[in-house]
């Protein structure tokens, strides 16, 4: 992954992409954000098939690579490799960071956090960014009870790699997060349940360029 595609992808808006309220095909939903203005994805559908998630992430591939934007698949670095996705997004339960990047060389790998010691322990294994949370009260299933941003804070003293913040991150809140110091802000149901999709990522690139 050279440096222009790495600057690129914490340009600041991850847009997770999952079966929202409104049962949006991924495709057609990854379009609408890429038409606001949005360049990084992620694909996180828990309920799909492996053999979906490999067919909808080949799609996305072919319009993430004509737009210029980044896809990072969530859970299965094998998936990723088998469309060239740009890097793979794991959680604690997943494999290691060191195996993952002896399959994936170069390629980002980034890790879901919830503590400092996780975020350090993600740091030392060489992943390549972190996510944090939640910051806020989110309807996921299992995300735990809200950080807040001064847990950014307290975090971002220890952590030399780029932090992207996730959970509950609303276009009301995000200037909040951004002060914080994060790279980047993972976003889902703010953006996928909305009725106008294009719009809502729109207001989100809007406030994050200022």
């Amino acid at each position: 992954m050279d440096n222009r595609r790495r600057e690129l992808y914490l340009g600041g808006l991850c847009l997770l992409l999952h079966r929202g309220e409104r049962a949006k095909p991924a495709f057609d939903m990854a379009m609408d954000a890429i038409g606001g203005g949005i360049k990084w994805l992620q694909l996180r559908d828990k309920e799909a098939s492996r053999l979906q998630l490999f067919k909808t992430a080949r799609l996305l591939k072919a319009l993430t690579r004509s737009n210029d934007a980044v896809l990072i698949i969530n859970d299965y670095p094998d998936i990723a490799l088998a469309v060239d996705a740009d890097g793979v997004h794991l959680g604690q339960g997943d494999l290691p960071i060191d195996e993952v990047r002896r399959l994936m060389g170069d390629k980002i790998i980034g890790v879901s956090t919830h503590t400092l010691e996780e975020a350090l322990e993600a740091q030392r294994a060489g992943a390549d960014y972190i996510g944090f949370g939640p910051i806020f009260a989110t309807q996921t299933k299992d995300a735990g009870p809200p950080k807040g941003v001064d847990a950014i804070r307290e975090l971002l003293q220890h952590i030399t790699i780029p932090v992207v913040a996730i959970g509950g991150i609303t276009e009301e809140n995000l200037p909040d997060v951004l002060e914080a110091g994060v790279s980047a802000v993972a976003v889902a149901s703010g953006i996928l349940d909305q009725d106008d999709l294009t719009k809502a990522a729109e207001a989100y690139v809007g406030i994050i360029r200022g």
